[in-house]
């Protein structure tokens, strides 16, 4: 049986542009992790900075610094290469971004639960 969780529908995610939060449990508290698209290529990473552990969008789904190559922390400007989540320049100092396992197929990108990053719980 599959372990993919469907996050959304491929096309949602455009190169370079808005990104696609989801939930998520990190280390067994509640987060959020998020998908975008750069040089073709889709990236999954939890929504935390490596420098403090906030999330990175200035406003949901925006992860780009204006120049669209890298990703950006609204609160620090903390910068991370998108294909790989390292630090790239800022206060998070060799740092990198938590990857999420991610696949895409059938028109649709979805996340891999490993043992960190797991589903988040439904509470009733």
């Amino acid at each position: 049986m599959s372990t993919d969780i469907l996050i959304c529908a491929a096309d949602a995610v455009p190169d370079g542009g808005k990104g696609v939060r989801f939930a998520v449990q990190a280390g067994g508290q509640p987060a959020t992790a998020f998908v975008i698209r750069h040089g073709g290529k889709a990236y999954a990473y939890l929504n935390r900075c490596a420098h403090v552990p906030i999330e990175l969008d200035w406003n949901e789904g925006e992860f780009f610094e204006s120049s669209g190559l890298y990703l950006m922390c609204s609160t620090h400007g903390a910068v991370y290469i998108p294909s790989n989540g390292q630090c790239a320049g800022g206060p998070c100092r060799g740092g990198r971004l938590r990857p999420v396992a991610l696949a895409e197929h059938n028109g649709n990108l979805y996340w891999q639960p490993d043992d960190y990053i797991r589903p988040p719980t439904t509470v009733l």
